[in-house]
């Protein structure tokens, strides 16, 4: 077992100054030795060493409470085992004592950075995913040829990389002859390659390795103005004016820029060398996406028909209003009363729909712009900007930690430059087997990842792949594809064996280290009492890691300081950061497959657990979600941000890419976040409770995307870092509200300071008028000077290119080809502090920072913060599905979750979150959109209401109007046609089908008539009575067929939720039977009151009928509870309906003007 290092956490200045006697040098790698333990990191930002007797010193000295060391040095001479460190050497040793060290902390504890021997009982070491570049000669696992300046040398036009020792063998004995091309070198000199002591070896920019071998031939130049303005202020060597000016060549090769093939672009005439070549003036600029409207033909009668229903509603109101009831006026009442908010609600409903769009991108503008070479960015490496992808789950029990560990295989393998990406799991509940399970799932991603890229594998979530029943063969060419699928499937079975071994690996590890404990402590014991009688000695039982360690976190049998709200905060670097180089795979005898020309790198992958402590509110997962985007603004500081939950995996691998086109384009640094639709796996073929949400998702979102956006639903979102943080969209004060940005113009205001406004990028609401003071930053987002200075980093990282005259607030080209620093453990130990659970006290985080705390549905109020800070977002609808992941398909879970998804809508409606708070930066159709979202749970109230107005009907032999009128019955019809013609034109420009429409109209009245109801009810009892209400399963009956994909749907669970429509359905069947009874032996019978309604109850009953096939279970079997109900129902009604008419030969009648038949 290694030893435990010890890192006090400092929050200090990343850039701070260092005292000068304190001395420059930077501290040597960290040895792993025994002895030596880290210290307090400093105000300049560094680590003091102490041995373990002067640490304890230190620790129990009267400094310990002032909470400052002294700064000090021991210099050791210099002897053959004590020499200095090349800085790049000791950087990379200090990233890997990080990558295998787990890392623990918060508040009022050390910060300790455990060294883990192994992570996992199966480890058997890891491999691939190295920094650098080794030598492409089968067998040797060199470095490549470098120059004294650390660039490499490649010196063949085949761009074979090799080693020094391999380039002299195969100058010498080879025959001068190149491994790669098997053609001869142009120089077997070693020193003329490396460059001789009085120059600098003058080397290419390549370009990528896919291109041909002419275009690989060439070097790419910029235009030598700026060019040469830019070198002037790096000051270095203007290479380009050396070459045009001297007629010179850079050794192999030529510029593509001919004289005959650039334009002077002073216009004068003549060359000079200020041109530009043809192949990029000649380009016409191009944008990254498409706003594909829809056609007229089909919106222009769907905004009419909106139009003339509006109108008739209005007609047949006001009529039903005019034209009471009089026998009824009860009944009359009510229906006028539900109508009256119906109308109301599907005018919030169809107004945001004025305006839908379709959007489409382009990724061959986006690899040409960001990925190849340019005059900007010779060396093609990739200028997209970072994104940081946030996986988060709490219960490996209720979100199995296979399906976690194949949603990370799938981000991992995302076509998405590697270098780029960086993955962070949030483990809520501190469990070793959810650590343990992504510790195999990293190691498997050394094959999975690497295959993927091979033979463009989709999609790239390993189960769904191997269980796909499409042709796995289809469009392969490779031969040795088979045996790779072989070979990947064999160990993919092998990973989840392990996977599912984990829990009682853990548990018998655990009750192996226990026994020894215990067994230790007893004999410990008996050695101090010597002869005198022991007692059984009682130790907590703990949880081990594999190494003979406590796990840090969550025990299986819980105790102080290791329960699921008590532990401390946790971050291990599972997969450390790659190398800037692509590192090519080999077919060795050692590598299971063969991955020449494959690209083996991984990306960053971190395991987070945040600190919990009794007595704070951990706001669940917004508050797991700000620790992450804290954590990772410190690691990695990607300025986009994915969040996904861990059911839902990366089904379209260039997905990523989609997201990025819309935030790179022009006017995209106003885009908050780029939401993509959610698409679920497993449910049944029938959609029997509108599981799909294909309505909402592929009709409601995409007309809100007309307006300012859709709506933020919770996972399959790219976000903009800044906007997270809370900041104002660039050019905020030109824009001023509208109604909708394409059917009324938009009115903009003059720009007061035009210059000032365009370098504000980064400001809040409360400074309008000035720029903002830096020195507010730590009351808004705490005292993290790392956290506060990686805040301008990523506003600048990621603003779009500024490549054309019309893109604002852009960065240049080429800034973000600089690789990134290597972590070392300072950089951790910070993040370690900002995860501790006293980090967000006295700051805005989960105010107006961050995730915003305080509803159910935090997703919808983060969202809504943003559209209200003038923020606009995007609706990304891919060919090929973004995301994929499961969804409840049993009635009852489906009704927990709308129930659970209502009660946020409740809490946003009492909350200043309403949309009748809004600012003026929200637009008019957008506010109403979010106004919609709070108040259709109260639709629920008038819905029930209405659902036993048919009953009511039959039962009292009246209907709510006096007479079937033919003006009743023409704005009837009308109504309905126009709402059918609506539900045609949506499924035209929405690209649904009618079933999927059809399914949705029933289980909106499902859900309206239970779980929208006991929100309310569970709202209102919170906001009058601060009544917390949980509805809870009963009882329940497990299915039969376990091997039945669709078993779940057939489980009949009974929950609280089901009384309202088991009675709607109960009371209309048996007024349906007592109607048509009386309207028979009636002596003048009312066919007309009976007509009306019998239909009306027939449509309450059509819509409630998955519901009723949801009770039956399978082949009819239904809970006992059912019988009961309907039982107590039907008794009830009958005992109502003999009241209100009691038999022949009764003393007296109680109301009603008919007798029972």
């Amino acid at each position: 077992m290694a030893f435990n290092g010890i890192l006090r956490g400092n929050r200090s200045t990343r850039g701070g100054t260092v005292d000068p006697a304190q001395g420059s040098a930077e501290l040597p790698p960290i040895p792993r030795g025994a002895t030596v333990q880290f210290g307090r990191r400093t105000e300049s930002g560094r680590f003091i060493s102490f041995s373990r007797d002067d640490l304890d010193s230190e620790l129990s000295s009267s400094e310990m409470g002032s909470g400052r060391f002294a700064n000090y040095h021991v210099h050791i001479p210099m002897t053959p085992d004590n020499q200095p460190m090349d800085p790049s050497i000791s950087n990379k040793v200090e990233e890997q004592y990080v990558n295998s060290s787990l890392f623990t902390g918060g508040f009022n504890s050390v910060t300790r950075a455990h060294v883990m021997d192994k992570v996992t009982d199966s480890e058997t070491g890891q491999g691939g995913g190295g920094n650098g570049v080794t030598c492409a000669v089968q067998g040797c696992d060199c470095n490549v040829m470098r120059d004294k300046h650390g660039n490499v040398v490649v010196p063949c036009e085949c761009e074979f990389k090799i080693c020094v020792d391999c380039f002299t063998d195969a100058a010498k004995t080879g025959g001068g002859v190149c491994p790669g091309c098997k053609e001869l070198y142009k120089t077997t000199d070693l020193g003329e390659l490396l460059g001789n002591a009085g120059g600098r070896a003058l080397t290419l920019p390549q370009l990528p390795s896919g291109a041909p071998k002419m275009e690989r031939g060439l070097s790419v130049v910029k235009p030598t103005l700026a060019h040469q303005q830019t070198m002037t202020q790096m000051g270095e060597f203007d290479h380009t004016r050396w070459l045009f000016e001297t007629k010179g060549t850079y050794g192999y090769g030529s510029a593509i820029w001919s004289e005959e093939n650039y334009d002077d672009v002073d216009g004068g005439g003549g060359g000079g060398g200020h041109g530009q070549p043809k192949e990029f003036i000649s380009k016409p600029w191009r944008p990254l996406t498409r706003k594909l409207k829809i056609p007229a033909a089909v919106l222009s009668p769907y905004r009419l028909l909106i139009i003339i229903r509006m109108v008739v509603l209005a007609l047949f109101l006001t009529w039903r209003i005019k034209h009471k009831n009089e026998d009824a006026i009860w009944l009359w009442g009510m229906s006028v009363v539900c109508e009256l908010w119906f109308a109301f609600s599907w005018l919030l409903d169809q107004l945001p729909k004025l305006c839908p769009v379709n959007r489409a991108t382009d990724l061959t503008v986006l690899k040409e712009k960001f990925e190849l070479p340019t005059p900007y960015n010779p060396t093609g490496k990739s200028d997209l900007p970072g994104i940081d992808v946030f996986v988060s789950t709490a219960d490996p029990e209720k979100e199995p930690v296979l399906v976690t560990g194949n949603t990370i295989l799938s981000i991992l393998a995302a076509d998405y430059p590697v270098e780029k990406l960086a993955c962070y799991v949030s483990d809520d509940g501190g469990a070793l087997l959810t650590f343990e399970a992504m510790a195999e799932a990293a190691s498997f991603a050394y094959m999975w990842v690497p295959f993927c890229r091979k033979h463009k594998i989709e999609p790239r979530n390993p189960e769904s792949y191997f269980s796909s029943k499409k042709d796995p063969y289809k469009n392969k060419v490779r031969s040795d594809f088979v045996k790779d699928r072989r070979r990947v499937k064999r160990e993919y079975d092998e990973f989840k064996v392990r996977i599912n071994g984990l829990p009682d690996s853990i548990r018998r590890r655990s009750d192996a280290f226990h026994a020894r404990e215990e067994i230790k402590a007893m004999n410990l014991q008996r050695e101090k009492a010597g002869d005198d009688p022991v007692e059984p000695v009682k130790i907590p039982k703990a949880t081990w890691m594999a190494d003979g360690t406590h796990w840090p976190g969550t025990w299986i049998n819980p105790s102080a300081e290791h329960s699921r709200g008590d532990h401390a905060g946790i971050i291990q670097v599972m997969l450390k950061p790659p190398s800037d180089e692509p590192l090519y795979g080999n077919n060795d005898e050692k590598s299971p497959l063969d991955f020449t020309d494959v690209d083996v790198r991984l990306p960053m992958l971190v395991y987070v657990s945040r600190e919990k402590r009794p007595g704070y509110d951990h706001n669940k997962k917004a508050g797991a979600m700000n620790a992450l985007v804290r954590a990772s603004a410190i690691m990695s500081n990607g300025p986009f941000i994915l969040n996904l939950d861990c059911d839902h995996y990366i089904y379209n691998s260039q997905a990523l890419r989609e997201g990025m086109c819309f935030m790179m384009d022009r006017g995209g640094d106003r885009i908050c976040y780029v939401q993509f639709p959610q698409r679920f796996e497993g449910i049944d073929p029938s959609d029997r409770y509108a599981n799909n949400n294909t309505v909402f998702f592929d009709v409601n979102m995409r007309a809100l995307d007309g307006l300012q956006g859709p709506v933020y639903v919770g996972t399959g979102c790219l976000f903009r870092r800044i906007a997270i943080y809370g900041f104002d969209p660039p050019r905020a004060m030109e824009h001023s509200p509208g109604c909708c940005s394409c059917c009324l113009p938009r009115k903009k205001k003059p720009r007061a300071s035009a210059n000032s406004e365009e370098t504000r990028a980064l400001r809040m609401g409360d400074y309008e008028d000035e720029e903002m003071n830096l020195s507010t930053f730590p009351k808004k987002f705490g005292n993290s000077s790392f956290l506060i200075d990686s805040i301008p980093v990523a506003e600048f990282q990621g603003r779009p290119l500024a490549d054309h005259p019309s893109v604002k607030n852009g960065r240049p080209p080429g800034a973000l080809t600089v690789p990134r620093d290597l972590l070392d453990a300072s950089t951790v130990a910070e993040a370690i502090s900002v995860i501790s659970c006293w980090y967000e006290e006295k700051t805005e985080w989960g105010q107006r920072v961050g995730w915003i705390y305080g509803s159910v549905t935090e997703d919808v109020v983060t969202g809504y913060r943003m559209h209200n800070r003038g923020w606009k977002s995007v609706y990304c609808v891919t060919k090929r599905d973004a995301f994929r992941g499961t969804a409840p398909i049993n009635l009852t879970d489906r009704l927990h979750q709308v129930l659970r998804w209502a009660t946020g809508s409740v809490e946003i409606f009492f909350s200043r979150n309403n949309a009748f708070l809004a600012s003026p930066r929200m637009k008019f159709l957008q506010r109403v959109a979010y106004l919609n979202v709070g108040i259709y749970p109260f639709t629920s109230v008038f819905l029930i209401v209405y659902c036993f107005l048919p009953a009511l009907s039959l039962f009292s032999g009246q209907f709510i109007v006096q007479t079937l009128s033919v003006t009743f019955l023409a704005y009837l019809l009308i109504i309905t046609m126009t709402l059918c013609l609506l539900a045609i034109l949506e499924i035209r420009w929405s690209g649904i089908e009618l079933e999927e429409w059809w399914r949705n109209e029933q289980f909106w009245l499902i859900g309206g008539t239970s779980a929208h109801l006991a929100a309310v009810m569970q709202g209102l009892l919170k906001v009058i009575a601060g009544i917390e209400i949980s509805f809870t399963l009963t009882s329940k009956s497990a299915g039969d067929d376990e091997d039945d994909e669709f078993a779940e749907l057939y489980v009949v669970k009974w929950t609280s939720l089901m009384i309202p429509p088991i009675t709607i359905i109960m009371v209309n069947l048996i007024a349906i039977a007592i109607g048509v009874s009386r309207t028979i032996y009636s002596t003048i019978p009312q066919w007309s009151k009976l007509l009306g309604g019998v239909f009306f109850s027939f449509w309450v009953l059509a819509h409630l009928y998955p519901f009723a096939k949801g009770l039956m279970g399978r082949r009819g079997r239904t809970p006992t509870i059912i019988y009961v109900w309907s039982g107590l129902v039907a008794i009830t009604i009958s005992l109502l309906v003999v009241a209100i008419n009691p038999p022949a030969g009764a003393n007296s009648q109680i109301g009603g003007s008919f007798t029972f038949p």
